[in-house]
């Protein structure tokens, strides 16, 4: 059974830094796409960033150059470091294997 754990999150003042961790089992890790997703309050969820197998990394506009993606494939996690952060990033955040199984979500505030 797959089982996806997010971890991470908490209220952060504008400019500061969050990494977020998500912990897959379950899976043959390293062969899957991961993704991090966004919902704010109101809001549709929305792709924040995606890391294929082979390690390329893909970004929404509204991120770029602020949260960096990566995958540890011996600890079956993919990580998402945050800086700069806005309250505009405030949402709850979701990780996902390949779109198909999500996690429950972890809280981001950014908030002074």
């Amino acid at each position: 059974q797959v089982q996806v754990v997010e971890s991470g999150g908490g209220l952060v003042q504008p400019g500061g830094s969050l990494r977020l961790s998500c912990a897959a089992s379950g899976l043959i890790f390293r062969i899957y796409t991961m993704a991090w997703y966004r919902q704010a309050p109101g809001k549709q969820r929305e792709l924040v960033a995606r890391i294929t197998n082979t390690g390329n990394t893909n970004y929404a506009d509204s991120v770029k150059g602020r949260f960096t993606i990566s995958r540890d494939n011996d600890k079956n996690t993919v990580y998402l470091q945050m800086n700069s952060l806005k309250p505009e990033d405030t949402a709850v955040y979701y990780c996902t294997v390949a779109g198909d199984k999500w996690g429950q979500g972890t809280q981001v505030t950014v908030s002074s």
